[in-house]
């Protein structure tokens, strides 16, 4: 049995407790009490926290995170709550950009005492001891706190918190691959009027503001991974990685790069880096999300892992065909079943104090009904509802756990198959054998490919959306004994790569991971083949598939380089329109800063790039644009080129090219604009100039921003980077978090990193007792507990 399951960790929690008992009269301070946990600080904030068992590592884990983040964590526990509305008003955005009612109504279905009681349940010892040390911790911070100390220090909402809050943001988390994308469909959901056909569409504008769902994203298949069934609700999501074995790693060793693209504001999914350490147990740094005791992207003295948001499907619609005589029954094999009504309360402020707003969720036995009008209506004859796999995914932080405790990529593969908790993202991972695995084994909903044949509707099918036939049992999800949970693929049917040289995956399906090694057969809800690959991925197997040796600093300079290989592919093509034709003076603008530009999305980059970066969006669009069309025989060097050998093609990028001269003239950026200059990171006070661009053009270092005024902002990308190097005398790992470790204003480490990151110098990070000890910035506490 691997061992992580749940036999190991009762065993394990029973033997540390013994020697805890034993150690326990060298470990209580007359004066203080008990001995909790050590904390080390080194440069930049990074907790390196030691305890003996779970619970004082849990504890140790949540004071740390509280020092760096109280007011970030307090807020999303306030929305997991579903208690936005009563502190900030209805009307405000949660961290998600969703309304606060909105939010507020979703997080009270969502979060139920019955459902929280349950996942608890059925956590592992370990698991429970963790969550309880962690709310123990943070609320012991809270209780230290003296005046202006943290921003936020006095509001009402921030409030100690209990295990239970950290279950609600991990199954928050669990969501975001199928149901939390839905929020403004589930809520405003209505049923038909008695005397009419109609769908909730007229509800939906009863709570302005209320949804962040857009129905033509939906459409367009880049949402949804470059695959026709996807999850949605992790698109704004992203991640490169790359794992090297030992027959091209340049020692002989493994090599790993992690490159995660998650959002850089104060929000549920901003990492964290932290050190753990339970002596002769446990021993793994990295990264970790709000609320959760343990890593999620790291490395330990022989394994290294990232993670990537997957291509499959986490949900499917049902579509159910109602009672002809009761619009709130719908038909299952001929017998008449009742739609559930749950009235839910949502506590408001107001200008005159609070108050009580009441909605209601409708429910059946699949999942919650949803509206999205002119899509998925709800009428006398029809609904839809939403099944989402992870709803039941208790697993996922005994998952991790074991991730973190893995020795060897064998290891971690059993421990994968045996917990199957992943919720929505492949695993990337590299042992000191140097073994590269990687793995699609996230929870994803069985459904045959005959099943899709007979009970998918093809319209919504060839645009994404998998929504099966409701009203017969024969098209629910394929319960297979082998699977963990009833209604998801087993582990033996996902895509798993175990090799020698090396496995990558940039957010494309698993198809080629290794195209030496091509992964296809799967259900289309798991993974396609035959597809286009993203320009991440390309580029970075352009660079694998070189014959030489693979050295740390050549994967980092995938990201640092900021190459917009999109640019590669078509620059000279439009360089040589530029010399054949004469359209103009804006055209010759255009021209001229394409011929100026350096091809890279770096700090001193001229302003070609922000006229390619508008130029490339219209490209895409354009119809019979390549010179050499898409070959899935060659998929890592296809589509490439411009077709100048049709006139129109020709004539449409040289509309193009003037259109996007003239939209830059007139947003009056200077002619000698450098990226540097406008894309930032930080406040009004301190902008930081913030290198890399969208992961559309091929920029492996993928920075989003948007447009503030003079400057872009950046909103998302690069967050975590790791590159791990296994030497015979252990890991030798750099990295750093680019926005940071505190989300606060006032702490030291609020943008210190995004400094290093703004000069493309990734810091050692310091594993090794001897590195700690020598960092010069070491800063030690021992916690003590009554």
């Amino acid at each position: 049995m691997p061992i992580s399951s749940s036999g190991f960790y009762r065993l394990k929690t029973f033997l540390s407790l013994i020697i805890v008992v034993l150690l326990a009269g060298c470990a209580v301070n007359p004066t203080t009490g008990q001995r909790i946990a050590d904390i080390r600080w080194t440069t930049h904030g990074i907790p390196h926290i030691q305890a003996n068992n779970e619970v004082d590592l849990g504890y140790g884990i949540g004071y740390a995170y509280a020092r760096d983040n109280a007011c970030l964590l307090a807020q999303e526990v306030v929305t997991v709550r579903g208690e936005r509305s009563r502190f900030f008003g209805a009307e405000g955005k949660s961290s998600a950009g969703l309304n606060n009612l909105a939010s507020d109504i979703f997080y009270t279905w969502l979060n139920t005492d019955d459902e929280i009681d349950t996942f608890w349940r059925e956590q592992p010892e370990p698991i429970q001891q963790l969550l309880t040390g962690y709310a123990e911790g943070f609320n012991h911070y809270l209780a230290e706190l003296t005046t202006d100390t943290i921003s936020c220090q006095g509001e009402a909402w921030l409030k100690s918190i209990a295990t239970h809050d950290l279950v609600r943001l991990v199954r928050s988390l669990l969501v975001e691959g199928g149901v939390k994308q839905f929020v403004g469909p589930l809520v405003t959901a209505r049923p038909p009027e008695p005397q009419q056909n109609l769908s909730g569409r007229a509800d939906a504008t009863q709570m302005p503001g209320l949804v962040g769902f857009d129905k033509e994203a939906l459409w367009d298949n880049k949402a949804f991974g470059n695959t026709f069934f996807g999850s949605q609700s992790v698109s704004s999501l992203g991640s490169n990685a790359i794992a090297v074995g030992k027959a091209r790693s340049s020692n002989g060793n493994g090599l790993l790069l992690a490159n995660p693209h998650f959002p850089w504001g104060a929000g549920a999914q901003r990492f964290y880096q932290m050190h753990l350490t339970i002596p002769g147990e446990l021993d793994v740094m990295g990264a970790a999300l709000p609320g959760l005791p343990l890593i999620n992207i790291g490395f330990n003295q022989h394994v290294a892992w990232t993670h990537t948001v997957d291509t499959s499907s986490h949900f499917t619609l049902y579509r159910l065909m109602l009672d002809p005589d009761n619009s709130m029954r719908y038909i299952v094999d001929g017998e008449s079943r009742p739609l559930r009504k749950n009235t839910l309360e949502v506590t408001v402020k107001g200008e005159k104090g609070l108050s009580t707003v009441k909605r209601d969720i409708y429910e059946s036995e699949y999942g919650p009904v949803i509206v999205i009008p002119d899509m998925l209506e709800w009428n006398k004859a029809v609904a839809f509802v939403l099944r989402d796999a992870n709803r039941e995914n208790t697993r996922v932080l005994a998952q991790w756990y074991a991730v973190n405790q893995a020795q060897s990529s064998d290891a971690l593969r059993e421990n994968v198959a045996w917990w199957q908790g992943i919720p929505w993202v492949n695993t990337v991972a590299v042992d000191s054998e140097g073994k590269a695995l990687y793995m699609n084994q996230s929870v994803v909903p069985n459904v045959t490919v005959n099943q899709l044949s007979r009970c998918a509707d093809p319209a919504l099918l060839n645009h994404g959306l998998v929504v099966l036939d409701g009203s017969v049992r024969q098209c629910d999800w394929v319960v297979d004994e082998r699977a963990v949970q009833p209604g998801i693929v087993p582990t033996e049917e996902l895509p798993v790569l175990m090799r020698e040289d090396y496995v990558q995956n940039s957010n494309d399906s698993a198809w080629l991971s290794n195209p030496s090694s091509p992964l296809s057969g799967f259900s289309p809800l798991v993974s396609r083949s035959i597809l286009p690959l993203g320009l991440r991925a390309r580029f970075a197997l352009s660079r694998l598939q070189q014959p030489e040796n693979i050295t740390p600093s050549e994967l980092q300079g995938l990201v640092i380089d900021n190459q917009v290989y999109l640019a590669d592919l078509i620059m000279d093509d439009l360089l040589n329109v530029c010399r054949s034709q004469n359209d103009g003076e804006a055209f010759a603008r255009a021209c001229a800063r394409l011929a100026q530009w350096d091809g890279k999305a770096n700090l001193n980059s001229g302003s070609g790039l922000l006229l390619f970066m508008q130029f490339a969006e219209h490209f895409v669009q354009i119809k019979n644009s390549w010179r050499v069309p898409f070959d899935s025989n060659d998929p890592v060097n296809t589509p490439r080129g411009i077709n100048l050998n049709n006139p129109a093609v020709v004539k449409a990028v040289i509309t193009e090219l003037v259109a996007v001269e003239k939209k830059l003239e007139e947003s009056g950026l200077r002619d000698n604009i450098r990226w540097g200059d406008i894309q930032v990171a930080g406040n009004n006070d301190h902008s930081i100039p913030i290198p890399g661009s969208y992961g559309e053009l091929g920029v492996y270092n993928v920075i989003e921003s948007k447009r503030e005024g003079e400057y872009y902002r950046v909103k998302s990308g690069s967050s975590y980077i790791q590159l791990v190097e296994f030497t015979d005398g252990g890991p030798q790992a750099q990295g750093l978090l680019t926005y940071s470790q505190s989300s606060d204003p006032l702490s030291e480490h609020f943008l210190d990193q995004t400094e290093l990151f703004s000069r493309q110098y990734w810091p050692k990070l310091p594993f090794t007792e001897a590195q700690i000890r020598a960092d010069p910035a070491l800063e030690s506490k021992t916690l003590w507990k009554q």
